[in-house]
């Protein structure tokens, strides 16, 4: 069957986590509960970023993105695989699938380079503290922010049309809990050799390029803390910058495992495991992460809770 006729007369079936109908539904509500955090989580962090003056600066400025990227691609993908686990409705449409599938791309590819936005920032904040305020001036983080949204729809944009090459005509039962590039790969009845090595330099250029960016910029840091007298001023200064390596490290460890490397290594089992943790547990913890290691966005936390008491009396 060609391609033209799978995209007119089927649906994907995404086989999802398990067929096991007790853990199903142990994982649906698992995973509500996660999203219903990551909800608050991240529209509370961006609420209390634009109700506060105080944090109207630059590295605040990104974390509101990227709690925003967090919660769309984590609505992205969350949502329907609940109704895939609490429902057993485990057909999507084939252009449901690429929707989802580009809108994951678009905002996993911007986050990618927010991150290393971010990092640049915490460079110019510790190793150019006088020139901060001119270096990372509104114009200059509105360019960053602008570019890292074009670079996710590049790459997703790029992904779609190396996918619409594809020819189906065999199986339409995605090995996977949502559509993800090497899943859809693995159905192609057709030598996509050359199409598969696209995505992963498109992919790996990406990653690499954004984490090469966020390890020289770590290592700046690293050597400018080294270089502090006191202890109190490494940790302060180190203490401003840890959240961040920390989101880091857990979102490209899982990003790198799951796409870099090619389609016949796919493995079902880890790559699913993988795929939850970034998909739908790092969303969650990114506002837990800089909530509950910052200092400055608690005393917010509390500066609002007292201004809204204070209105109230």
């Amino acid at each position: 069957m060609n391609r033209l006729n799978i995209t007119k007369e089927y649906d994907f079936i995404l086989m999802g986590l398990t067929d096991s109908k007790e853990i199903q539904l142990v994982l649906s509500v698992l995973f509500l509960l996660i999203y219903l955090v990551t909800l608050m989580g991240n529209t509370g962090m961006m609420l209390i970023i634009c109700l506060d003056a105080r944090l109207h600066t630059p590295m605040y400025f990104f974390l509101t993105h990227l709690s925003f990227l967090d919660l769309c691609y984590s609505t992205v993908i969350t949502p329907k695989t609940f109704e895939n686990l609490f429902t057993s409705i485990k057909n999507i449409s084939f252009i449901g699938c690429f929707i989802q599938l580009y809108f994951f791309v678009l905002f996993g590819g911007a986050e990618c380079f927010l991150l290393s936005s971010m990092a640049y920032d915490r460079y110019v904040a510790i190793c150019s503290p006088l020139h901060y305020p001119v270096v990372m001036s509104r114009r200059r983080c509105h360019a960053l922010l602008t570019g890292s949204y074009l670079m996710g729809a590049l790459d997703s944009s790029i992904n779609m049309l190396c996918l619409s090459r594809v020819n189906f005509c065999g199986s339409h039962v995605i090995n996977h809990f949502f559509c993800d590039t090497p899943a859809i790969l693995a159905l192609s009845c057709s030598d996509t050799y050359v199409i598969e090595l696209i995505i992963i330099i498109v992919s790996g250029s990406t990653l690499m390029v954004s984490l090469l960016t966020i390890s020289v910029s770590y290592a700046s840091i690293l050597s400018s803390i080294l270089k502090i007298g006191s202890t109190s001023g490494k940790r302060k200064a180190f203490s401003t910058c840890a959240s961040h390596l920390l989101a880091v490290t857990i979102f490209y460890s899982t990003m790198i495992f799951t796409y870099l490397k090619p389609k016949r290594s796919y493995s079902l089992g880890k790559d699913q495991v993988a795929s939850v943790f970034y998909t739908i547990v790092i969303p969650m913890l990114n506002p837990l992460i800089y909530s509950l290691r910052n200092k400055e966005v608690k005393n917010a936390v509390n500066r609002v809770v007292k201004k809204r008491e204070n209105s109230r009396q």
